[in-house]
């Protein structure tokens, strides 16, 4: 339930040049005025966040799309007819509204509409745009509670809106529109498919592009545990070697896995959808326990298992 005092209280912190964590479908965000660069900046600065990284503008709705964007394709209309609000983001060449600091400099910005009653009641309020990147450390592992930003982020944040677990549990879709080919530059909780059916043609998924947009370096969403990929099939055959090593060992795979009893584990859901709710608060729980090594297993390449799949081997890449 909203309470209306506490949507008051955020705007008016934004307002101020604050930052606001907020409940998304997504992840929490970690808000500021868009139009604010010195708010916008203090992000940055709290996430440890390179300047160049841009951020996502979230709008209340598709109406205000036209004075965030100078060019409306009409695939752009269509996908924000069919998903929003909901985890799709749109990037488009920019107008003056859209700032270099939140853009990191670049002639698009990305935006998108949240599908959060208490996000929406914010923007609304505010009437603007909020640059809103997950809420925790740069490169770290997203917060999809209250109590993950809480524990991530402490007093730097000026106030914590609690709207319960996220629902979908990993970060939107992007999708490229800036150019005449539609390309998917980030896998997230809108499947691939869903956007292909909407323009009625493929659309492919880049993991390279002249366009920097979030979560696109190659190590990303990491816990501090070391992340191993694995087929379900391999998993304890991995355990096995790495406990050999002298390491605490886990592993996040389906419930339905046959693993020892002693054998630490972190289960997610058998579909897809499922398992990327859940994904980021089981990396986090087997940090709870102090393991050195997580066993991931690789679900499914389709649907959302794309999006969970591209996750884990960020958060297994080599980390500075």
């Amino acid at each position: 339930m909203i309470n209306p005092d506490h949507i008051e209280r955020a705007v008016e912190l934004l307002r101020r040049g604050g930052v606001v964590a907020l409940p998304t479908e997504t992840v929490y965000g970690l808000a500021a005025n868009a139009e604010d660069e010195l708010a916008v900046r203090r992000v940055f600065a709290i996430k440890g966040r390179p300047a160049t990284h841009p951020l996502i503008v979230h709008i209340p709705g598709v109406e205000h799309l036209s004075s965030w964007a100078r060019e409306v394709p009409e695939t752009a209309l269509r996908l924000a007819s069919a998903f929003w609000p909901g985890p799709l983001t749109l990037v488009l060449p920019r107008t003056p509204r859209a700032t270099d600091a939140v853009t990191g400099g670049q002639d698009t910005v990305a935006l998108r509409v949240p599908n959060h009653p208490m996000a929406l009641a914010v923007l609304q309020k505010l009437g603007g745009g909020l640059a809103a990147p997950s809420a925790n450390r740069f490169g770290r592992v997203s917060p999809t509670t209250a109590e993950h930003v809480a524990r991530d982020l402490g007093s730097d944040v000026d106030f914590v809106l609690d709207g319960g677990p996220c629902t979908v549990g990993v970060e939107s879709t992007i999708v490229d529109l800036s150019s005449e080919e539609p390309a998917i530059l980030r896998p997230g909780g809108l499947a691939a498919e869903e956007v292909e059916r909407v323009l009625g043609r493929p659309v492919p998924v880049r993991t390279t592009s002249k366009v920097r947009v979030s979560g696109s370096l190659a190590s990303h969403y990491a816990p501090r545990a070391g992340v191993v990929l694995a087929e379900p099939r391999e998993a304890l055959a991995r355990v096995q070697e790495l406990r050999g090593q002298g390491l605490r060992v886990g592993v996040l795979g389906p419930a339905s896995l046959s693993l020892p009893t002693d054998v630490p584990r972190f289960d997610v859901p058998e579909d897809p959808a499922g398992a990327a709710r859940v994904l980021y608060a089981r990396l986090r729980e087997a940090d709870a326990q102090g393991h050195d090594v997580l066993v991931a297993c690789l679900p499914a390449a389709s649907g959302l298992g794309i999006a969970v799949r591209d996750r884990l081997a960020r958060a297994a890449a080599p980390r500075e």
